[in-house]
């Protein structure tokens, strides 16, 4: 965030994030992705309502402004739902997700949200702060954030 290599944008481009995010990974190798046509149907039908949002990290290349990063979810009241990231290291994209996850953390954060779920607490989030909490405690967040207002 501080070398300032990528360009960041919010809802510039949600269902290309998402294609992104679909696409097979290069070092996994031909798999079936978990997200659908039908998902990023309705997943875009959310974006054009304002429930669901994108940020993207850009890079420039040779001169040519190029998707290299981008997180999407959705939001209900002032919960967010990060439902998956992508970077393009062959892009000059490599940390463009982590930008990504930092970039809407901090406005989240700016405009009033009280929950980010991020799905999994691993070694990659917990370098960003993510706390994993039981379910009894998510609940009670969970309840509160959604009946709270917010707009990213």
């Amino acid at each position: 965030m501080r070398q300032g290599k990528f360009e960041v944008t919010v809802d510039e481009c949600f269902e290309q994030v998402m294609r992104a995010c679909a696409a097979p990974r290069r070092d996994e190798g031909p798999a079936e992705a978990w997200i659908s046509e039908e998902m990023i149907d309705v997943y875009t039908q959310l974006h054009g309502l304002g429930h669901a949002h994108s940020v993207e990290a850009w890079s420039a290349g040779g001169g040519e402004r190029r998707l290299a990063g981008g997180i999407y979810g959705v939001s209900i009241g002032a919960a967010f739902f990060a439902e998956s990231m992508f970077c393009r290291p062959e892009l000059g994209g490599t940390d463009a997700s982590k930008v990504c996850l930092v970039e809407l953390a901090q406005r989240l954060r700016r405009v009033g949200y009280q929950l980010l779920d991020v799905q999994m607490a691993n070694a990659h989030t917990r370098r960003f702060g993510v706390v994993e909490i039981d379910r009894e405690t998510f609940l009670l967040r969970l309840a509160e954030a959604i009946c709270g207002s917010a707009s990213i």
